[in-house]
């Protein structure tokens, strides 16, 4: 093999951009220590559903909707109306549409074929050569990237300090798979590269006669084969970006695959020099949807409309009559889903309590150090950066530290022992009836769970008064709570408390970066139930009664048992309080578990719940976010009573509070808890419609590595995305794959300022990738977000779907 000469009258600036331009059409993955929902279609979001579809399918061949069978079922069921259909049809812009809702039905009653992706050269010398190249790239690039993406688990780690491009090519020297496979002088054609990736890239770019029409789609195919191993890279450059500087990992990783292609190239240009002349000549066209596009967004655009037309009717029905009276407890919980049914059950037990939904990290943007432990946990949401530092414990416990330190370490020492090449096998036999007793009470569910218990947190440096006033100030005005405070107030985070789970992380709290909750909420009652911010509050408008007293709690979504943090900052007037607390908590975690048993295999009343938890072979412990269509922010009092099944993010909003400021706290909920919704929202739509694409495989086959992901398998590509079972009960879907649906009482005005403002939140919504839906005083929808700053009312929309 020969490599020509680096860059020559290439624009290098042109080439950079179009790899820069690739790279962000791959979505970030999160370690699994601190997993959080992805939206898998991040770097579409300028585009439409349809105009996806068409890019998708042109490189990975992947579908953005369910098939037809799927809407066809609901259709036939009358789930999915005519004027659904017809609705979704004259909103549709596209002039490929069916021409009436006749047409359309007799189309969706067409199975349609699935999407073919373009051929890469591997592709092509794999059909040629009879040699599944595109599997061995795969393989031999996995191997690569598990060590060089090691985040500790590795025994034997790889060398560190270099780029991805400089160990991939000190490793591919002496990998002789490719040549033993029959691509000759791949080692020495890698030895031969040269020491910049961007050369590589504009040398092969060149070679395979890659014009700059073609790069768009072409690279982004080159990135989107990698799996989940391109995604962490973004993730490198997510991070990097947040930090104001930048991470080179993906185009290095681009440069990598070009390689493999160019090698190919090379050694079968004969072969396949037509076939891919072919593929180049389709890159280079615009991207365009097909009618079997346009139809398949039209009937999802019916599902969903179906789905809203349901949540309307619910809204619908009268409210409790709200009570004046001081609230006995005020809950804040979480916006999740999993938190309105318990909230529902808690406001059922006695009338006098009152629930507020608010963003799971409070408010709270920290970096946190656990006790005894250097590491640093973001726990805020990814969109943004810590404010404030925070770690467990004082300096009154540092004996307790140090034990926990060496206990640490020992177990560590002893772990690595057990794994090590040679100790491994005499181990296994020599220790085996040891582990009896464990595997017994594993097996069996007697383990107790233990429950996140660090001493209580605190503000490392401390904040001056100034800063804890206006921080105080800042999150009572974001929910609405400014007064009308109850005798006591919690403020409940949440997490998910499972074994044998990888994924763990992605059951805590999204808001708080994968982890749980308690964190976060401890820090906010410290400072509230601090003095001297209660003074300073009252210059500000804020006002408490005396006998207010704030409680951090975790909310366990699995078990629905609620743990309180009252010695945090211990009231021995509240005492009784407390007692009453629990006795409440307890009676909404049995309803709770009541209702989520009626959704879970194997489950027929509560008591089957809780050991779920500690079962090391289940694989729904519970069904985390599955099921969400909705996010509602405005008074409790537009959804208290009503069954939103758990599919709806509720979040607290009081506009008529936030005006007068400047729609500040507004502008917040549709930049913030709004984004990481649509995150979970799409993550859980692409790993239901496209599950080899955007979902991580079947748990039951599921292999750590590197502490960053999993292979479905023992290697291969990274799997990222929800697994099946997370999906899917094993009859059914249990996540119906609908865009979420935003209603917020808020006027019109002050949205279309934020809208026009953020264009990240303008793509969402006027590309439809969220809906959203203005709600007037009465608590009902009453119109209908258009795109381009325009609302149509509901009844002109449902006047204008009966007329198609």
């Amino acid at each position: 093999m020969n490599i020509e000469s680096p860059i020559e009258r290439d624009d290098v600036s042109t080439l950079r951009a179009a790899v820069d331009a690739a790279a962000r059409q791959i979505p970030p993955v999160w370690p699994l220590a601190s997993y959080v929902a992805v939206n898998p279609y991040l770097g579409q979001t300028a585009e439409t559903l349809a105009e996806t579809a068409a890019r998708l399918a042109r490189v990975g061949g992947v579908p953005v909707t369910m098939k037809r069978s799927w809407y066809l079922e609901r259709i036939t069921a009358g789930e999915i109306t005519d004027a659904d259909l017809g609705a979704a049809l004259a909103v549709c812009p596209r002039a490929e549409k069916p021409g009436d809702v006749g047409a359309l039905k007799a189309a969706a009653a067409k199975a349609r074929p699935a999407p073919v992706a373009l051929p890469t050269v591997a592709d092509l010398v794999a059909e040629a050569s009879g040699t599944d190249w595109p599997g061995l790239i795969a393989d031999r690039f996995g191997v690569f990237a598990e060590g060089y993406t090691d985040n500790g688990q590795a025994l034997w780690a790889a060398p560190r300090g270099r780029s991805a491009w400089a160990a991939f090519c000190s490793y591919a020297t002496h990998d002789l798979t490719p040549e033993m496979m029959g691509l000759s002088g791949f080692a020495r054609f890698v030895a031969d590269a040269g020491e910049d990736p961007m050369e590589t890239v504009a040398r092969a770019t060149r070679r395979l006669g890659i014009d700059e029409a073609a790069r768009a789609t072409y690279f982004h195919q080159l990135l989107f084969s990698l799996g989940g191993w391109a995604q962490c890279a973004r993730y490198y450059l997510w991070r990097a970006e947040l930090a104001g500087e930048t991470d080179r990992t993906i185009a290095d990783f681009l440069a990598i695959r070009l390689l493999w292609e160019e090698a190919l190239f090379v050694q079968h240009e004969a072969t396949i020099a037509d076939a891919w002349a072919r593929a180049r000549a389709a890159h280079a066209e615009p991207l365009q949807p097909v009618p079997d596009d346009v139809v398949d967004t039209i009937l999802q655009e019916a599902a969903e409309r179906s789905a809203q037309r349901g949540l309307a009717m619910t809204l619908e029905a009268s409210p409790p009559k709200p009570r004046d009276d001081r609230p006995v407890l005020q809950a804040a919980f979480c916006i999740d889903v999993r938190s309105e049914i318990f909230r529902r059950a808690l406001e059922a037990v006695d009338p006098a309590i009152r629930t507020i939904g608010f963003a799971g990290f409070f408010g709270v943007f920290t970096k946190h150090r656990r006790f005894a432990s250097d590491v640093e946990e973001l726990r805020l949401p990814v969109l943004l950066n810590p404010t404030v530092t925070s770690c467990s414990g004082d300096a009154s416990e540092e004996n307790e530290d140090l034990a926990y330190r060496y206990a640490a370490r020992a177990k560590r020492a002893w772990g690595r022992f057990k794994l090590a090449a040679v100790s491994s096998f005499a181990f296994v036999e020599a220790m085996g009836p040891v582990y009896i007793q464990r595997l017994l009470r594993d097996t069996f569910h007697l383990n107790p769970m233990p429950v996140p218990n660090d001493p209580a947190p605190r503000f490392e440096p401390a904040l001056d008064l100034a800063t804890r006033i206006g921080a105080a100030e800042t999150v009572l005005r974001a929910m609405s709570l400014t007064s009308g405070f109850g005798r006591v107030v919690m403020l409940a985070g949440h997490g998910a408390n499972v074994v044998n789970n990888p994924h763990a992380s992605g059951l805590h709290c999204g808001a708080c970066g994968g982890y749980s909750g308690e964190v976060n909420a401890r820090l906010l009652a410290l400072l509230l139930n601090d003095l001297d911010v209660r003074k300073g509050l009252v210059e500000r408008g804020i006002e408490m009664p005396a006998d207010t007293w704030f409680v951090g709690a975790l909310h366990d979504t699995t078990t629905d048992d609620v743990t309180l943090y009252d010695q945090d900052t211990p009231s021995p007037a509240h005492a009784s309080d407390l007692d009453q607390v629990r006795q409440w908590l307890a009676a909404a975690g049995q309803v709770t578990r009541g209702e989520r048993a009626l959704r879970l295999p194997r489950a027929t009343r509560q008591g089957d719940i809780p050991g779920r938890a500690r079962d090391w072979a289940e694989v729904r412990p519970e069904w985390a976010l599955a099921g969400c269509k909705a996010f509602i922010a405005a008074p409790r009092a537009r959804t208290a009573g009503r069954k939103l099944e758990g599919r709806a993010f509720l979040h607290d909003y009081d506009w008529r509070q936030d005006g007068p400021r400047g729609f500040g706290v507004l502008e917040l909920i549709m930049t913030a808890p709004v984004v990481v919704a649509s995150w979970i929202s799409l993550q859980y739509y692409g790993s239901t419609v496209a599950p080899a694409a955007f979902g991580s495989g079947n748990k039951l086959l599921h292999n750590v590595t590197g502490g960053i992901g999993v292979f479905e398998g023992n290697g291969g590509l990274l799997r990222a995305g929800l697994p099946w079972q997370s999906v899917h009960d094993g009859e059914r879907y249990i996540h119906e794959p609908l865009r979420l649906s935003v209603i917020i009482e808020a006027p019109i005005d002050a949205m279309n300022a934020i809208i026009e403002k953020h264009e990240m939140v303008r793509q969402l919504f006027d590309n439809g990738w969220l809906h959203l839906f203005a709600m007037d005083d009465a608590g009902q929808i009453s119109h209908r977000y258009r795109g381009d700053l325009d609302w149509e009312g509901m009844r002109a929309d449902a006047e204008r779907s009966e007329a198609a």
